[in-house]
């Protein structure tokens, strides 16, 4: 190969690094000497006429055209498919009830404040309960026979799916004339259900924790009672209260710390006596994936949901990216 041949093949190359490095710069500046000089421009330029050198200089002083921006993608829909059909019979608690065939069935990604057990003396629930209010118990009854009792319900979710005690795991829609599109939104909506640790898709939590944003801001409902309004991270006394029942949690992480096959999201400084979030190891993968870095929480103010256990200080298990949302960022 000819010098001349070499010069030219090492020329094209200097303009290709050039054009490709302009056409990826979407941001309004100039482009960058620093890169230039590695396309080798000094020698491109050695080899060409005055003239075209010139005007190679020129271009190069002009600003980038910036990009398009993209638009912003379009909010998925809460996608659920029909599993079940029925006529409702009766009404069991505030988001349960049995259709005429005797299957019962139990409003997915909700939870409600339960019955008093009957003839009892003491005003806190069984494990795994919120504390109940008669007021909001009979409103959420009242409000869920109101919707279904009488009408066809079509039962709708990701896939059929049933509890261990066989009742079927859904949200339920009206078609009829006036019908509702999700019973589940209807009840928290109106402040008298909040929504659950595992509420389902994205799609579909994001319409329910949508709709308990606007019902907690107007104090509608159970929003209007401070026993549900969530508990301050540093109230370790009233979240120790709360044991075996489903709680949330309002407050700023302090640090996140990893031992063993866990990590620690800290809300105080005393690890063994304040608040603190755990997250398997093995699911951190998950929560990244999910836009949720357990170690990049430090500083953020977030609200999580969840039931309270309690092992030297108060702790709830987020088994799932869905259970912290973030309230404000560092």
């Amino acid at each position: 190969m000819t010098r001349s041949s070499r010069r030219a093949g090492e020329c094209r190359k200097s303009l290709i690094l050039v054009k490709v490095w302009g056409q990826n710069c979407g941001d309004g500046g100039f482009v960058s000497m620093t890169l230039v000089r590695r396309a080798n421009l000094s020698r491109l330029l050695a080899w060409l006429p005055a003239e075209l050198t010139l005007l190679a200089g020129v271009a190069l002083a002009l600003p980038c055209t910036a990009a398009e921006p993209k638009k912003p993608a379009t909010p998925a829909a809460c996608a659920r498919e029909p599993v079940a059909s029925g006529t409702v019979e009766r009404v069991v608690d505030g988001r349960t009830f049995v259709l005429a065939d005797g299957r019962e069935v139990r409003l997915a990604g909700i939870e409600v404040p339960p019955l008093p057990r009957p003839n009892s003396t003491d005003s806190r629930p069984a494990a795994g309960r919120d504390r109940p209010s008669e007021n909001t118990d009979v409103a959420g009854i009242a409000a869920l026979r109101a919707l279904v009792v009488g009408r066809t319900v079509v039962l709708m979710g990701a896939k059929s799916a049933t509890d261990r005690y066989g009742r079927l795991l859904a949200d339920a829609a009206l078609n009829d004339d006036g019908g509702i599109g999700s019973v589940a939104k209807t009840l928290v909506s109106q402040g008298l259900a909040r929504v659950t640790a595992h509420p389902g898709t994205a799609a579909c939590r994001a319409e329910l924790q949508a709709a308990e944003r606007a019902a907690r801001a107007a104090k509608l409902g159970l929003w209007a009672d401070p026993r549900y309004f969530p508990r301050a991270a540093e109230d370790v006394a009233g979240i120790s209260a709360e044991r075996g029942r489903f709680t949330l949690v309002e407050g700023k992480v302090v640090s996140v710390r990893e031992s063993g096959g866990t990590i620690y999201v800290n809300f105080g400084r005393r690890w063994s006596e304040d608040f603190t979030v755990t997250i398997a190891k093995r699911k951190e993968r998950q929560f990244s994936s999910a836009g949720l870095d357990p170690r990049g929480l430090t500083g953020r103010h977030v609200m999580v949901r969840g039931w309270i256990e309690e092992r030297g200080g108060p702790w709830i298990e987020a088994s799932a990216p869905e259970q912290i949302e973030i309230v404000a960022d560092k």
